[in-house]
């Protein structure tokens, strides 16, 4: 099966332009099954996907998975694919460190991995500090998107080398944001996936045989960037933003862990009957 392992909508990502409809018209259009809804911490895409699909039937013949690019405060942004029936709204609160991110999501039973690690420096994870001082936590990740649209070629190879140095599947997404660029990357699973549980047994135990496709065109900055560099706006933006959310994300880790413990209450309670 060939899916699009990153794709942003304007249902979700304040910098998407495509709904998703669009997107899956497109997407089958060119021969492809399915796509990762990855839309810039939060599900709404998604949301938007489960609405359209109670509607209609019309894109029975097409697997919409649900999954999210998560911007942490320390290494880029990463993504993450949960397990079918989990929903931790922890993950639409971006600013977590990336220990505790790798912590949740395989918490939970999820599966995650660096985006374009070796893009921009400021939103990817190779680059970061955090990967600079903590070196084997790259080993600690289930994937990696070796190949992104986004990317130049030379940012791709290190991308494809590092999965195959680390003996980890390499994920291929467009990283699309617009229409034209839609469908320009691919990832091939030799499984048959329906669900989010489907892919991580997939990416778990080898079904994930290929991935590639064409770089777009480099972006030419404007003349803004020549004053202001990309990465120190960037830079305060996301730890402003973070700053902005620590409260709510901290309501949702203690609302996750009052969860885990009334589970672990009611195990005892069954296991003394």
């Amino acid at each position: 099966m060939r899916f699009d392992m990153h794709c942003h909508t304007k249902n979700g990502s304040l910098d998407g332009k495509i709904n998703i409809e669009d997107y899956i018209r497109i997407l089958r259009r060119k021969g492809f099954q399915g796509m990762l809804v990855t839309d810039h911490n939060s599900y709404n895409g998604y949301r938007s996907w489960k609405k359209l699909h109670s509607q209609t039937h019309q894109y029975d013949d097409f697997v919409v998975l649900k999954g999210i690019e998560y911007d942490t405060i320390d290494a880029g942004h990463v993504l993450v694919i949960m397990p079918d029936g989990i929903k931790l709204r922890l993950l639409e609160v971006r600013g977590m460190p990336v220990q505790l991110l790798v912590h949740v999501v395989h918490r939970y039973g999820g599966i995650l991995g660096p985006a374009h690690p070796y893009g921009a420096k400021f939103v990817s994870t190779m680059r970061s500090k955090k990967m600079e001082r903590t070196k084997d936590l790259i080993e600690k990740f289930d994937f990696v998107e070796a190949f992104n649209t986004c990317e130049l070629p030379e940012s791709n190879a290190k991308a494809r080398e590092l999965a195959q140095r680390f003996h980890k599947p390499g994920f291929g997404g467009s990283d699309s944001h617009v229409e034209k660029y839609v469908g320009t990357a691919y990832t091939d699973i030799d499984y048959d996936i329906r669900n989010c549980n489907d892919l991580i047994y997939a990416v778990k135990n080898g079904y994930v045989v290929g991935c590639g496709g064409k770089e777009r065109e480099p972006v030419r900055q404007g003349v803004l960037w020549h004053f202001v560099p990309m990465g120190t706006a960037w830079k305060a933006y996301n730890k402003g933003l973070a700053v902005l959310k620590s409260h709510n994300r901290r309501v949702k880790i203690q609302e996750m862990f009052q969860l885990e413990k009334r589970k672990l209450a009611k195990k005892m309670i069954r296991s003394h009957r």
